[in-house]
This record gives structure tokens, sequence and C-alpha cells, in this order.
């Protein structure tokens, strides 16, 4: 009788909430990016303690993982390569000391996180887009570079900025290394699309200006004194280029997405910009020319960080958000949320309360242009969050979603699974089916599982039936399941491929106990 208490409880609860954040969740988008930033170097996500033991580190990994799967999102933002380092095998750069205590030195077990990681997402239905940090390679004076860091090997390369080093963007054989780097893993590994932030040219400092005056002599590409500003910017728009084309001619279906600062230009000096006054923005002063980027289709997807609350003076999210909807340009625009700044205590009133963060969201999908979200970062969905996770598990991420499809990367539905049958298990039925193979854009990268009652009539293969999204061809009906609700479920599986397009359904068939 406990169980079924509990259960009861359960549904109960989830009945309460529902009242409480009213959106219906049949009206929850069926495609829709949701991802969560894993970020190993400040602000650390993972790991919580370098070096030492691998298995908790795997372990730790995990359960953020399945905290992630729990509020179903589908997309996973790790970061590999904070500082000139990986946290992966690499024959260009060093172990990272953010893994194992010291820079070069090779973890336990031969332990690799990007090949973990990697599995673990897939495994649960989830994208792995592998973060890079392109130019910085210290984060302090104090930080030690192993002997075969190519920073130390080539110091002509870098440059310091207040007291962190970078290497130089003017430079061609930054970029070239660069570009070496990520098209390595790119070959090596199978991440589902390469992801850089907003770091480009360092953040300005005050009355400092940046030290590339040397390259600038070295390799001005055309440009005379005058024009600095543009020389820096057609630097960062060459790598972009450089990687877009590196990218997509070793995997066409690997994905390159940049997630910027909020603010692209403001209106008062272009046109075309936006209708705030906060001062920094990504063209004048990072050098990242971000819209240009989608224009020439250099890049899959713009993720924008609006870290901002809803009426905030001189940048306002609303504002932002529809300006990033209005301007992506034929790409995928995916909404940065700030979930860092919610907490009880905030120096900003709207942050104090959960309700900010779901009206966020609310706007995120009202928006055109908008196709999804990601939380900055993942460890704030293992707090309290001041209720903000109960509000997401209740309604507005209660059902899975597929990722947006990219059809300009593949338009083409894959085969629907085949041989789909039933088994016995231990803890109840098991429903299986063959992998459906062919070339990379053809085969299955997950399987959607969908259920329904006999009242369903018209199996309608919409996010509110779907039950599992996974790269497993196994979907397991737990004996308690099979108890509690005695009559017939009918099932229906799907293929979907990288691209996200989605086979048609597989035979309909049913299961009881």
């Amino acid at each position: 009788m406990n169980f079924y208490r509990s259960i009861l409880f359960t549904v109960i609860a989830f009945i309460f909430q529902s009242v409480l954040f009213a959106q219906d969740n049949r009206s929850l988008p069926k495609h829709e990016f949701r991802g969560a930033w894993i970020a190993t170097v400040a602000n650390i996500d993972w790991p919580k303690s370098r070096g030492g033991d691998v298995e908790k580190q795997k372990h730790d990994l995990c359960a953020l993982l399945d905290t992630l799967k729990s509020f179903n999102l589908n997309a996973v933002i790790f970061q590999v390569r904070p500082t000139s380092d990986a946290f992966y095998h690499s024959k260009y750069e060093p172990w990272s000391k953010y893994l194992t205590g010291v820079q070069g030195e090779m973890p336990e077990s031969y332990f690799d996180p990007l090949a973990f990681v990697i599995h673990e997402c897939h495994q649960r239905g989830m994208e792995l887009h592998a973060w890079f940090n392109p130019y910085r390679v210290k984060q302090s004076d104090e930080d030690e570079l192993s002997d075969g860091n190519i920073a130390k090997v080539h110091l002509e390369w870098t440059f310091k900025y207040g007291k962190r080093t970078y290497f130089d963007p003017g430079l061609p054989q930054v970029r070239d290394w660069v570009a070496n780097v990520v098209t390595d893993v790119v070959r090596r590994y199978d991440v589902d699309a390469i992801h850089f932030d907003d770091y480009f040219y360092p953040y300005p400092i005050a009355g400092k200006p940046l030290p590339d005056s040397t390259s600038f002599a070295q390799y001005p590409e055309g440009f005379d004194s005058t024009q600095v500003k543009d020389w820096r910017r057609h630097n960062v728009n060459t790598i972009i280029k450089q990687l877009s084309d590196s990218i997509h001619s070793v995997k066409p279906w690997v994905k390159f997405g940049i997630s910027p600062f909020g603010v692209w230009r403001e209106k008062r000096d272009d046109l075309r910009g936006s209708d705030t006054t906060g001062g920094m923005t990504n063209y004048d002063h990072l050098y990242a020319d971000v819209i240009m980027w989608q224009e020439e289709k250099w890049i899959d997807y713009m993720l924008p960080q609006i870290y901002w609350y809803r009426g905030q003076p001189k940048v306002d999210y609303e504002t932002l958000a529809n300006w990033w909807g209005e301007n992506n340009k034929g790409r995928h625009c995916y909404i940065g949320n700030a979930l860092y700044k919610m907490k009880p205590n905030a120096s900003a009133v709207p942050w104090q309360s959960p309700q900010e963060g779901i009206e966020q969201i609310k706007l995120d999908r009202e928006i055109e242009g908008i196709n999804g979200f990601a939380f900055y970062s993942s460890k704030y969905l293992t707090k309290a969050m001041m209720g903000f996770k109960d509000s997401l598990k209740a309604n507005y991420l209660a059902m899975p979603a597929l990722t947006p499809n990219m059809a300009w990367i593949d338009s083409v539905p894959p085969a629907y699974p085949i041989n789909i049958d039933i088994r016995k298990i231990k803890k109840g039925r098991q429903i299986y089916w063959d992998p459906v193979l062919g070339g990379e854009m053809d085969k299955g990268h997950f399987y959607a599982v969908y259920r329904f009652t006999k009242e369903d009539k018209l199996f309608e293969l919409t996010s509110e039936n779907m039950v599992q999204l996974s790269s497993d061809c196994t979907f397991d009906i737990h004996r308690r399941f099979l108890r509690l609700f005695r009559k017939k479920h009918y099932y229906i599986v799907t293929t979907v491929d990288r691209a996200s397009n989605e086979s048609v359904p597989s035979r309909i068939f049913y299961v009881k106990q």
C-alpha cells in the first residue's frame, strides 16, 4: 500500500503544481533547444575536485547529467578547452589542470572526460556541444604552463592583458593552431556541435589599450592605422569562417554555434542595433561581428547571453530577446538565461523571484525567430532555486522535446525502426527494435518512444505523448506501471537523425498486463 500511497501523493502534487503554474502541457513545443552549460573553469559545475578519484568524477558527472535529463533538457554544452589545455586526449594540447590539478598530468585510469560525456549524453537522448575558448591561455600570473604547451613554446603568439594571457588573434599561425585543435576534436570524437562563447578579443579594461601593435605591423591585411578596429574584426571573422569550413568539411552534420555577449550593437551607434544603452557591445568592444557570421551562413546557431531581467534599465531582456529573434538571418537563435542570478538575496529585486525565470522562458517561446534557450549554468539546477525547479518540472519542461531541425544541414527523414517486439524482463516488459543503419546523415541517432491509451485515438506524435528519447534500442515498462494502470497501452517508435529529422511512425502495437 505504501507504493500506491506514494503514487497518489505524487499525482496530487503534480496536479497542484500544474494549476499553480498555468501552462498547458499540450502546448509545449515538439522541437525546442533546451540546453545547459557545464563549466569546468570559473563558476565550476564539474569536476568538484581536481585529480584523484576518477570514479568519483565519473559518478558526479553522471549525477549532473541525470539532473539535466530530469528537466527534459536535450543539449549539454561542455567546456573542453578552458585555457589552451584539454579535457580530452589531445596531440596538440596538454591535459587541463582543472581536471587533474597539474597542467599536462594525465588522469588516472586514462579517463577521457569528453569521450565519456558524449556517450553518457547520447544514452540520455541529449546532444553534446563541445565548448572551446579559442584565445584564453592563462587566467592569472600564478598559472603554470606545462613544457608542451604551445603558448610556452611560442611565447610570441601571446600577449598579456590585465591579469590574463591570451593568444593574439591577429596572427595567422594562432588562427591555424586553433582551427587544428578544433578540427582534431571534430574528426576523432562524436560531438554534435562545436560551441564558442563570448571571449574573442578580451573585454576592455579602462585606460588600457590592447597590446597588438606588433601583430598589426606584421600582418596589416590591407588595413591602415586608422582602421585597427576593422582589422581586429577581420581577424575574428577570418577564424570563424576558417572554422566553419573546417568543421563542415570534416563532418557536415556537426553544428557550429556561438554564444556571444547579449548586445551586438546599439541603435545610437548603428540603426540596425538594439534599443539599449548599456555601452558594451560585441561589435565595438569585443570585435565580434556576430550578425555577419549569420548572414554569411558561417554558423548554425546563435545563443546570445541575455543576462539581464525584464524591464532592466539600459539593457532590457525583452527588448534584446525580440531584437535577436528579428535578426536571426535564417539561422537558429536560442537565448542564454542567467540562472545563476536567481537567488533570494539578489541585488536586483526581479532576480529574487522564480517568476522572473519563468516569464523569460514564456517570452522566449512567444517570440518568432527564437528556437529555444540554455541555462547558465548546470549546477544551479541542483539547488533549491526558490521553487523555480518545481515550476519547470511541473509544466514548462514537463515533457521531452527534440532539438530544432536544421534543414540546411539535412532535411531528409531517416527510416523508421523495424522488427519491433516485446519480451518479458525481470522488472516487467521490454520493447526492443533493430537500430536504423546507414550513412551518418541517415542512421538513427536517437529513438523516440510514444505511449497512448485507447482514448487517444489519433495517436499524434506530440511532446505530450513522448516517454523516452535515447540512443537505446529498448524501452522498459516497469511491472509497477503495468499493475497500476491495468489497461492496454499503445506504443510507437520513431527514428531521429543527427539533424533532428524524425521518421514516420513504426507500426502501432500494444502492451497489457
